[in-house]
């Protein structure tokens, strides 16, 4: 059975980003402009959602967003940040081929930079 997952490091201070908001949207039409809200959730200590943001039915081909609150994370863990901050919510659109595929979506972020890539 497929499934969707993701986690968040804070690497600037070297520990899972417990309390970060994230949000999944579904990308829909030809152009992607068509998105429809999913879901909304705070990272449990660990930094990662409490269960898969999709799996079984309810995971199915097509193209996604996860939009995760950078800036709003940082800002509660005392960082001063300048207005506007130079990442606020950073969006990352990713593509489901297999719905019968685990897809883990990380994110390593710090205030100024973020990396990701397609986990197990």
């Amino acid at each position: 059975m497929g499934k969707l997952t993701t986690h968040v490091l804070d690497t600037m201070q070297g520990r899972p980003a417990a309390g970060m908001a994230v949000r999944l949207y579904r990308l829909d039409g030809l152009d992607g402009h068509k998105v429809e809200a999913i879901k909304s959730l705070l990272l449990n200590a660990d930094g990662r959602a409490d269960a898969p943001l999709l799996e079984g039915p309810a995971l199915e081909p097509g193209r996604y967003r996860l939009v995760f609150g950078v800036a709003d994370y940082f800002r509660g863990c005392g960082v001063e940040l300048p207005e506007p901050p130079f990442l606020d919510e950073v969006p990352l659109d990713f593509g489901i081929a297999d719905e019968s595929a685990h897809y883990h979506v990380p994110l390593l972020a710090s205030p100024w930079s973020y990396s990701t890539y397609r986990g197990s």
